[in-house]
């Protein structure tokens, strides 16, 4: 059955809720307690904005999460989480290059590589795969 439709769309789905549900964990963090987040990611200094910005971000997130919740139209969410991953990769490698030094900044900057080769994976597994909803 791994070649088939199906089984295709059934491994884009569950990618898609995988990310979905870490994004909108992470943005739950964010909303409410940011200076967890802030000091795993970026180090110790924390700001009365860089709070106030994490929890815009956490909100951001949070609506990330809801946009990509897959339905019948996977390619929109598949879309909106690549994009999200390779520009989140970008700027989390931008941090570091700049002197973020939080614990979690670069399996962070792993997970969404990761993530993102994942469903660029997918995506051409779906593409090679005829009759999906992609």
């Amino acid at each position: 059955m791994t070649g088939s439709p199906r089984a295709a769309g059934y491994l884009m789905k569950r990618l898609l809720i995988f990310t979905a549900v870490v994004e909108g964990l992470t943005g739950l963090i964010l909303l409410a307690y940011p200076p967890i987040a802030l000091r795993l990611l970026l180090g110790p200094e924390i700001t009365s904005t860089s709070i106030l910005i994490s929890r815009l971000t956490g909100i951001a997130l949070i609506a990330l999460a809801v946009a990509c919740w897959p339905d019948r139209n996977l390619f929109r969410a598949f879309s909106g989480m690549l994009t999200y991953n390779l520009l989140a990769t970008l700027f989390l490698v931008y941090a570091g290059l700049i002197g973020a030094s939080g614990i979690l900044l670069w399996p962070a900057v792993a997970l969404h590589a990761g993530l993102s080769i994942f469903l660029v994976q997918a995506w051409r597994r779906e593409r090679r795969t005829p009759h999906t909803n992609f």
